[in-house]
């Protein structure tokens, strides 16, 4: 654990609540609401304002030149943590937030990675996560390595705002050119510099040319592209912008398609200017004439939670049990969720509103108790929406007369026709609405108040065995406190007994949670039998039991035992329903605990459109891989559709072992709401800690090319990419919010889905064969089997590219694919290529299903029919760096040059 910074920044839990948390807006070519948050890790230092400052100023100029005057920064948040001292110039945040940052001023990593790089997992041209800085790299530490803040500030804001990618790839940093050399990866090639093996042991240092490995005829491991201080090079930002001449991102004339570039992979080979021009922001807007104004600073210091309820107990709420569930999930939330020191309220209301308690600071379990007692008891009247939001206003009003920035929970299960009529009052007042909706029937304008005030969206069903209103009401922790005081649901669970009475399970306590563990269990009937054992056998006694609430709890005192908890529930009667929800804090402040965050891809959609689920399992900001993680979807009735995701860089996640899992979601049996919700576990010895660096990282520059000589900047900590570190069993339990599906039909539909495009496809070459190996997809996206595969070759990229029906098919008569997600091998050996001037083999796979629906052709892969020349300068040549052409060459070569037709490729087994 020693690997963790003290704290962890505590917007971990939030990253992924809601698909765009982001509030900016663009307005008149100036992107408006931009948040820069500030982690409480983060000492104390008044530079760090000062230095965001000037980053933003500085890169708001450099964006306006390299978008064509299109775009500027007008106006930025700086958060300001709570712990910092006051300032008179530091005012309340209104809807901003920690959850919303657009940006994380935070400590790296891992100590001494202070790369700065932004959190990128959907496809290209869609919006990223958030930009991670570290305090070092603000205050500019590490200028020599990265380039002037402000342009390394564009550089990650393209790849936040508009989904592009980087044109460099240290994967792959050097690729086989048509030239015939060796080219490092790089957009655009007028970057001028040379390759080099450049070591240092002290202040002596070694430069030596590269060698070429045997085996991927590419030079070695350690040799670097080291650029040339001057350049004339105008582009491209996504490659480096620290170079001086560099002030455009690469365009249609000097991209280089041949690079094996994250751009090129992820965008189908694409600029990036294409990408950008193509964003709704280009469309929305032209170029400017005059200068843009230099951006507008808003100091905004976090403060004490505000929170008030605003509950339903109109007569609706008497049937299906929601009364009943509601004070259990109520109950629930006062008790363990709210974190100490916040200020609650509560308000009920059916046809008028009632106030039933003043805002009260929790600072004890008598607050937290006083405060159960305001619980409705009775359900009875018609639905004002309204008037209890006015109501929660006047509440907060008593002791804060700026509403700023505090919460309101409202919960409804009943349509409103008069909902309408606050929103903009809503909307000025500076609150946040968080939107429970418990049933069918609950209000759909009230989504508009969530979503204008940044607030979450949230639904239960009436199926109380999938314990829905409890995980809502659970997944309302503070964007804002400190992630060691947050709740983290490990276990929720539920299930209708009939014939067998019992539900027994267990629950795994690791060593990074264990403080303030809380069991809760439900029932709809009868109290039931409940016996709890921790990890040494040790039965739990005392569990306080509320029958009028139809729940019983404890809470383990000091730190729970790390280990395997069981339980044990048997049920009074028959047809009874129970559940059990299971919540903990943090052990250590000083260690980061292990998180899940879930979310969907969109918050609406239409049908047949697919979407996405998406969980992150995070220690820190250090990826979990290998878990097992599970979807559950609930429709508008109640039913549950169930999906393991899965991170392997195929289908629909993007990048392989980035600790984001992914899966495609098209089975749509309704119109409505639905619910995500997300199940983690991880086994000893299974799941892992990557400690690679991250992806979408500002390229790190070795040095610099001065005179003819190498000027090496200080070397970054050496971290083999598959690094990884074992982890103890943990499970985790996150709610991914609720989004609305529309025009779904009732009618039989003929098959709409094709499989999902193959992204991993990669070639190697073995004398005179070509191995490939994808991960299979599926019938329907991926899920299933596809039909067949449709392999075509061609010299040409662009060719291949956008004529690929026209390429030379390659024979698969005997390729069956596999079920979807599995590992997919073919070997060919390839015929005569009719382009005369061709210096490589591109390959592309396309899948068909059994309806004839065809997939988007794969990424394109590409092996080289030559061994390429190495770098080499007129004072400095190497033995070995020329180039030797091998038979299989040559015979390709002279067929190239002199027959024109396309023969069949045969089957390599």
């Amino acid at each position: 654990m020693g690997l963790f910074r003290s704290v962890v920044f505590l917007l971990v839990l939030q990253l992924l609540q809601g698909s765009d948390t982001s509030l900016v807006q663009l307005n008149n070519n100036g992107y408006e609401g931009v948040i820069i948050a500030i982690d409480p890790a983060v000492p104390e230092d008044g530079r760090i304002i000062e230095q965001i400052k000037d980053m933003v100023t500085t890169a708001s100029t450099y964006l306006f030149e390299a978008t064509e005057k299109r775009f500027f920064f007008k106006n930025v948040s700086i958060l300001i943590p709570e712990n910092w001292k006051e300032n008179s110039e530091y005012k309340r945040p209104k809807r901003e937030s920690y959850e919303h940052a657009d940006v994380l001023v935070a400590p790296p990593t891992l100590p001494g990675r202070d790369e700065p790089y932004t959190k990128q997992f959907t496809a290209c041209g869609e919006k990223g996560e958030y930009i991670h800085l570290t305090p070092n790299f603000v205050l500019g530490k590490n200028e020599s390595e990265y380039g002037p803040s402000g342009r390394l500030f564009v550089h990650e804001w393209a790849h936040l705002r508009w989904g592009v990618f980087d044109e460099y790839n240290e994967d792959e940093p050097y690729y086989s050119a048509k030239s015939k050399k060796i080219e490092a990866t790089r957009c655009s090639t007028g970057i001028t510099g040379i390759n080099r093996v450049h070591t240092c042991q002290g202040d002596s240092c070694i430069t030596r040319e590269c060698k070429i490995n045997s085996k991927t005829k590419l030079y070695e491991k350690d040799c670097q592209f080291f650029p040339e201080k001057d350049q004339t090079e105008k582009a491209s930002i996504m490659f480096m912008q620290a170079i001086n001449s560099v002030v455009e991102f690469c365009k249609e004339n000097n991209h280089n398609r041949e690079a094996p570039s994250l751009q090129n992979k992820m965008c189908n080979s694409r600029s990036t200017w294409d990408v950008i021009s193509n964003s709704e922001d280009f469309k929305n807007t032209a170029s400017m004439v005059a200068p843009p104004p230099p951006p507008v600073f808003s100091l905004l210091k976090i403060s004490q939670r505000i929170v008030c309820l605003v509950l339903d107990k109109s007569g609706s709420m008497g049937g299906s049990n929601r009364l009943s569930r509601m004070n259990q999930a109520a109950k629930h939330f006062l008790l363990q969720i709210i974190e100490n020191g916040s200020w609650v309220g509560m308000v009920h209301f059916d046809s008028t509103a009632y106030k039933k308690s003043s805002l009260i600071q929790i600072i004890s379990s008598n607050e937290r108790n006083k405060l159960l007692e305001s619980l409705p008891t009775a359900a009875s009247g018609a639905t004002s929406i309204c008037a209890g939001i006015k109501s929660a206003f006047q509440v907060i009003r008593e002791i804060y007369p700026q509403i700023d920035g505090s919460e309101i929970v409202l919960l409804t299960d009943g349509e409103d026709n008069s909902a309408g009529s606050c929103v903009d009052e809503v909307k000025q007042s500076g609150a946040i609405i968080h939107f429970i909706a418990l049933g069918p029937s609950a209000d759909q304008a009230v989504i508009e108040m969530s979503t204008i005030t940044g607030g979450s969206h949230l639904f239960a069903t009436d199926e109380a065995a999938n314990n829905g209103l409890i995980d809502a009401f659970s997944a309302l922790v503070s964007g804002n406190a400190d992630l060691s005081q947050q709740s983290l649901q490990l276990e929720s669970k539920g299930l209708t007994l009939n014939n067998n009475l019992w539900m027994n399970g267990t629950v795994i306590i690791d060593s990074t949670v264990g403080k303030d563990t809380f069991f809760l269990v439900t029932w709809n009937g009868q109290p039931p039998s409940i016996s709890l054992w921790d990890p040494n056998g040790t039965r739990m006694e005392s569990f306080t039991v509320d029958t009028s609430f139809k729940m019983a709890y404890l809470n383990i005192p000091g730190t729970a035992k790390v280990g395997v908890w069981t339980y044990s529930l048997q049920a009074k009667q028959n047809s009874e329903i129970l559940t059990i929800t299971v919540n903990s804090r943090a052990a250590n402040p000083s260690v980061p605990p292990i998180t899940v965050n879930a979310k969907m891809n969109k918050d609406t959609n239409s049908f047949p459109s697919p979407m996405i689920v998406y969980a992150e399992i995070l220690q820190g900001f250090v990826p979990i891989l290998g878990a097992n993680v599970t979807a559950f979807i609930e429709s508008n009735s109640g039913k549950t559709e169930v999906l393991q995701l899965l991170d392997n860089g195929a289908g629909a996640d993007s990048f392989k072992n980035d600790g984001v899992y992914s899966r495609y979601f098209t089975a749509y049996s309704e119109n409505g709401r639905y619910s995500l919700k997300v199940r983690a576990r991880g086994g000893t010895n299974a799941a892992t800690r990557s400690l690679r660096h991250p992806l979408n990282r500002a390229a790190y520059i070795p040095g610099w090319v001065v005179d003819g000589k190498i000027e090496g900047n200080p070397s970054r900590p050496e971290i083999d990419a598959d690094t990884q570190t074992p982890l103890e069993s943990f499970s985790r339990t996150a709610s991914g919010g609720a989004f609305v599906v529309s025009n779904v039909s009732n009618l039989p539909l003929p098959d709409l889905y094709p499989p999902s495009q193959i992204t991993d496809l990669e070639a190697t070459r073995d004398g005179d064969d070509i191995s490939l190996t994808w991960t299979a997809p599926g019938d329907d996206f991926d899920v299933g089997k596809a039909q067949q595969y449709i392999i075509r070759i061609s010299g040409s990229l662009l060719d291949l590219r956008d004529n690929f029906d026209d390429a030379l098919q390659v024979n698969t008569t005997d390729l069956l694919p596999k079920e979807a997600n599995s590992e997919e091998t073919f070997a060919f050996t390839p015929g005569h290529i009719s382009e005369g001037n061709a210096t490589h083999i591109f390959i592309a796979i396309q899948s068909v299903d059994k309806s004839n629906l065809a997939s988007k052709v794969s990424n394109i892969a590409q092996v080289a029919l030559f061994i390429p020349e190495a770098d080499s300068s007129p004072e400095e040549n190497s033995a070995g760096s020329g180039a030797n052409v091998s038979p299989f060459v040559l015979l390709v070569s002279g067929s190239v040059a002199i027959v024109s037709i396309i023969s069949s490729a045969t089957i390599f087994s």
